[in-house]
């Protein structure tokens, strides 16, 4: 799971940076009107919500944005209609890539990232030639300046959830995608503040990519992940110890 966490961990900085750029609260605000849409207004019985409000009041999101964006997708009040999107692909060395967009016109959006993959040394795939590769996990982030491994390891445990890695002062608890909500509940009953949550793809094995191959294939990502209506972004290299020298 190494190369898994410590992209987690320079992803989560960049993500840090995106807030302050305001990015961050147009992917959340999406996410809260899909949501809302697919499974109601009710945060109490719509879990995909709840995540997307708590993680959008851990960025700082006023309240009011936040119910304008609900009303949005329950229809209350007008607005765009957006649907989730997944694309695949392959980065430079051959990486495998998914890709999780939000948005409200797929044509437009499937250019723009096709565009995207050729123009940074990746190709767009077809659908399926890679998303067997992944698996769907919870995944909750916990600062870990201000819990120690083994505290967090063993509530984390006691709370359902299935591993924890714990690199570069923060700690990644997974859990199956049906237990993100009742594990985080859990860890903030028993005092361990959860900085996000979300549902991610994880990828079952990684491949070591170095060089040149990883410089370009981070150019790519950061390229995908700065498209305003791309969420999320996986894969499955695993990163050169020197390049992540020189981002830390």
């Amino acid at each position: 799971m190494s190369g898994h966490s410590k992209w987690s961990t320079i992803k989560r900085k960049k993500g840090a940076a995106d807030a302050k750029r305001g990015r961050i609260f147009t992917r959340v605000i999406k996410e809260i009107s899909v949501a809302a849409r697919e499974g109601g207004g009710d945060i109490s019985s719509n879990p995909r919500l709840r995540t997307a409000v708590d993680n959008a009041k851990n960025a700082n999101m006023p309240q009011e944005n936040i119910q304008r964006a609900i009303k949005k997708g329950t229809g209350e009040l007008p607005g765009t209609t957006y649907e989730n999107m997944s694309y695949e692909g392959y980065g430079p060395g051959g990486v495998a890539m998914f890709v999780e967009v939000v948005t409200d016109n797929k044509n437009r959006t499937v250019a723009e990232l096709r565009h995207i993959f050729t123009k940074l040394g990746g190709n767009l795939g077809a659908a399926g030639c890679v998303a067997w590769m992944f698996t769907q996990k919870g995944q909750i982030y916990v600062d870990g300046s201000r819990y120690s491994e083994d505290t967090v390891l063993d509530v984390a445990l006691d709370c359902g959830a299935e591993d924890i890695v714990s690199e570069d002062e923060n700690h990644t608890i997974t859990t199956e995608p049906v237990d993100l909500e009742k594990v985080k509940d859990c860890l903030t009953g028993k005092g361990i503040e959860v900085e996000s949550a979300e549902v991610a793809m994880i990828p079952g094995s990684y491949l070591k990519v170095e060089g040149k191959d990883a410089e370009k294939l981070l150019r790519l990502i950061e390229g995908l992940e700065d498209h305003d209506d791309v969420q999320k972004v996986a894969s499955n290299f695993d990163m050169d110890e020197e390049l992540l020298e020189s981002l830390s």
